[in-house]
């Protein structure tokens, strides 16, 4: 089972025997077999057949649809979730308890900062002449941590992960070209290359944890770190934070082995976004980066379901058989 991407302007899909038929105006058509699908990512305008979505969602498989350029999710079709409505009860029961969430919460900023201090302490090793800005940062995050592990209140854990972050980002920036002109965090829109990147990286991520913690049987919506907002997967937000550091790494990876180089990025109405050349690339390395933390964020849907049942005792015995 494998990932395909699509990034061409005015395909249409449609299903066959199976597979998944590809229609490229002057091209021949060509199918692939459906079995072979665990996800599907679209950018851009591209014909569906309801059939086909049926046929996908039916074997599990997810659709992520992108805009065209910006690279915003627009749609996103998941297929039969855990059928076990207990762990949504047990979530929804453990977020109501402020001591529960608390801990859930230091333990994530926890490895948050711990991923954060490995990072710069690798780019240590690759870049000496960055020695001040990065040992700053190690020490900011160094600060922290302690004051993490004491804190019993929930804005004062949110006010340390922005304090360690604001150092974390200053010690990033120098690790990259002035030319690509990354001066700290932006977006909506990204206005740089290496923004650009993070924020489609932090897209994908986003799809990968709403679609384990649908898997998992637990509400995507529903956080501990992250509080309730409209049409926002909370939950998937506080899965992938452990997981930005090392996506902050492969960025750099990118740029530093010049795997993605400046001309490659495009201005659109003070916007920088990848460009299709860009993107064809950005996607194959993403790929191969992705493989590991998709297994992690499965072990951890499912460790934190079971950990919620655990806390629901009363939950945990109710009778739990499968048609």
């Amino acid at each position: 089972m494998g990932t395909l991407y699509l990034d061409r302007k005015d395909l249409s899909l449609r299903l066959g025997n199976g597979q998944m038929i590809i229609e490229e105006p002057g091209q021949r058509p060509r199918g692939i077999p459906l079995k072979l699908l665990e996800r599907v990512v679209i950018q851009g305008r591209t014909g569906l057949d309801s059939a086909l979505l049926g046929a996908l969602g039916e074997q599990g498989a997810a659709v992520l649809c992108l805009s065209g350029r910006h690279s915003r999710r627009t749609a996103l079709l998941l297929g039969p979730g855990h059928a076990d409505a207990r762990r949504r009860l047990a979530q929804y029961r453990v977020s109501d308890q402020p001591e529960l969430r608390l801990a859930w919460t230091r333990a994530l900023l926890n490895g948050k900062l711990r991923a954060q201090r490995r990072t710069l302490n690798e780019a240590l090793a690759h870049r000496p002449d960055c020695r001040k800005p990065l040992s700053d940062g190690i020490a900011r995050l160094d600060g922290c941590l302690p004051a993490l592990a004491q804190a019993d209140d929930m804005n004062v854990l949110r006010g340390l992960e922005g304090t360690a972050a604001a150092g974390y980002f200053a010690a990033l920036t120098c690790l990259f070209a002035p030319a690509l002109e990354f001066t700290g965090r932006n977006r909506r829109p990204p206005r740089d290359p290496v923004n650009a990147c993070l924020s489609l990286g932090y897209t994908l991520l986003h799809f990968e944890a709403v679609r384990a913690c649908h898997g998992a049987g637990l509400d995507p919506l529903l956080g501990f770190f992250h509080d309730l907002a409209y049409g926002r997967e909370s939950l998937a937000c506080d899965l992938i934070e452990p997981l930005r550091p090392r996506l902050d790494a492969w960025v750099w990876e990118l740029f530093r082995t010049h795997a993605l180089r400046q001309d490659q990025f495009v201005e659109d109405k003070g916007a920088c976004l990848l460009a299709k050349a860009g993107r064809q690339m950005f996607y194959a390395c993403y790929e191969i980066f992705a493989r590991r933390l998709r297994r992690y964020l499965r072990r951890q849907t499912y460790r934190l379901a079971g950990e919620l049942l655990r806390l629901a005792p009363d939950l945990a015995a109710l009778p739990h058989t499968e048609p």
